[in-house]
């Protein structure tokens, strides 16, 4: 089932998603409905609480197709950074360049429940820290300039009858 995703300003993009401590059968619906979800919006990666659910869930398109990730947890982070434009499902039409770690080591439990520690880079590594971002409230504007990101504020905020 193909969910909605919520759109800047929607508050719970501010939130931090709270662990999943069982992996039900809900849990698997809800990862298979984010797959689904991301590829019907041309999406590499999406994290549950941009479908209105805070839950440490997020989807990356890794190199054989999408998986889902649970709990993830960065471990380990590069000294090198690479500075990329990136897009949002939850901020749409807009690019911002954001500066990141090159490559990272990522924890996480996989559907079935088995621990995960992998090691990824470029693309990858940007998509898994961007997720991940989400699931700790913070968007791609939180890493741009505070001027700039009050000019993008402006921009998006909502007309009186509730349209942007």
């Amino acid at each position: 089932m193909i969910l909605e995703i919520k759109k800047y300003p929607d508050r719970i993009l501010k939130k931090r998603a709270k662990g999943i401590k069982k992996i039900d059968a809900e849990i698997k619906k809800l990862g298979i409905d984010m797959i689904e979800t991301m590829k019907a919006n041309s999406g590499v990666g999406l994290a549950a609480n941009q479908v209105g659910i805070l839950k440490r869930i997020i989807i990356v398109h890794m190199e054989n197709g999408p998986e889902i990730f649970i709990n993830p947890k960065i471990t380990k982070m590069s000294a090198g950074k690479t500075t990329d434009t990136e897009g949002c499902l939850s901020i749409p039409e807009m690019f911002l360049d954001i500066k990141r770690a090159s490559g990272i080591q990522v924890s996480a439990l996989n559907s079935e429940g088995q621990k995960i520690n992998i090691k990824v880079k470029g693309l990858v590594a940007r998509i898994f820290q961007h997720e991940i971002d989400h699931l700790n409230g913070a968007l791609i504007i939180d890493r741009i300039s505070f001027w700039r990101r009050l000019k993008i504020k402006k921009q998006t905020k909502p007309k009186q009858n509730g349209t942007y």
